[in-house]
């Protein structure tokens, strides 16, 4: 269940009201850093959200963007003093993509493509484990299994939320040949698939390999949609090292039409459940058959 206060909401939307005071007053990141006694890098992750932000910062932008009215400034103080507060994923350490997670735990809606696994909302918790570990070899089972934990506490916003995420996912024909784990693993994950593509909030189409070149083959993306309007989309692009979030309407835009495409070529809901149920009765009769070889040689 999404949080009441979200950290990782109220910095992004204090930082959009701090680039509002600043662009009211016509001055760039560059001359507020020099005012401040800042780099102008500090200024910018403080306006994107991507750093937390203290009250005495609020205080001191306040001062040179002159804000007279003191309930403005009392607010923007308080906003700075819920956007410290802690996540439920602040309890597992510290995940890299923490930003990502405060974001999706208040989104209203998100459409993901994926062409090389399972999405982590679609996941069972074997499969998960399997991703993660081949993902990440050098990890340690603790790091493992506090990642699988986290993946499977995040689904709680497409099972029991009383304000469940709109989950739209595309997934390339190329997730579904992917064996991870094993055969039999895969027969429980699509099957886990197509159970939770029947959720009224759920949506899952397959991108077959016979479409050919498509308006997604540069990769994996998520475009995140929020309840508040004051709230801008984001569109996630995950990295190795560090990951983009795009906000500029424009960006955003850009890939929803992107998305638009593959939804229009992509096979429909029905087609999807169909084409998914096919490939797990491929790999059932397959680890049906080895288990059965197996057997013969005793």
């Amino acid at each position: 269940m999404a949080s009441s206060v979200n950290p990782t909401v109220r910095r992004r939307r204090l930082g959009q009201e701090l680039r509002r005071l600043r662009e009211a007053k016509n001055m760039t990141a560059e001359q507020v850093a020099e005012r401040l006694l800042v780099s102008q890098s500090k200024i910018s992750r403080l306006e994107n959200g991507r750093r937390s932000i203290s009250q005495r910062d609020v205080r001191d932008l306040c001062g040179v963007y002159e804000v007279e009215d003191e309930r403005v400034v009392d607010s923007l103080m308080q906003m700075a003093k819920d956007s410290r507060q802690q996540g439920w994923w602040h309890a597992f350490g510290d995940i890299p993509y923490s930003v990502y997670i405060g974001l999706e735990t208040d989104a209203e809606s998100l459409r993901v493509y994926e062409p090389q696994i399972i999405p982590g909302l679609l996941q069972t918790h074997g499969y998960a484990e399997a991703v993660i570990s081949g993902a990440l070899p050098e990890s340690t089972p603790a790091d493992i299994d506090k990642r699988v934990t986290v993946r499977t506490r995040r689904q709680d916003r497409i099972k029991g939320d009383e304000r469940p995420l709109r989950l739209w996912a595309v997934i390339d024909e190329g997730a579904l040949r992917r064996v991870v784990g094993s055969r039999q693993l895969m027969v429980e994950q699509l099957e886990h698939l197509i159970e939770q593509s029947l959720l009224p909030h759920v949506t899952v189409q397959v991108l077959p390999f016979d479409m050919g070149a498509h308006p997604g083959i540069s990769g994996h993306y998520a475009i995140l949609e929020f309840p508040d309007t004051s709230d801008s989309s984001v569109v996630y692009i995950e990295g190795v090292t560090s990951d983009l979030y795009l906000e500029k309407a424009q960006d955003v835009a850009k890939y929803s039409v992107m998305y638009e495409h593959l939804r229009a070529q992509a096979l429909n809901a029905e087609q999807t459940r169909e084409f998914v149920t096919r490939i797990a009765k491929e790999y059932r009769e397959y680890a049906d058959g080895a288990a059965g070889g197996a057997g013969s040689q005793g």
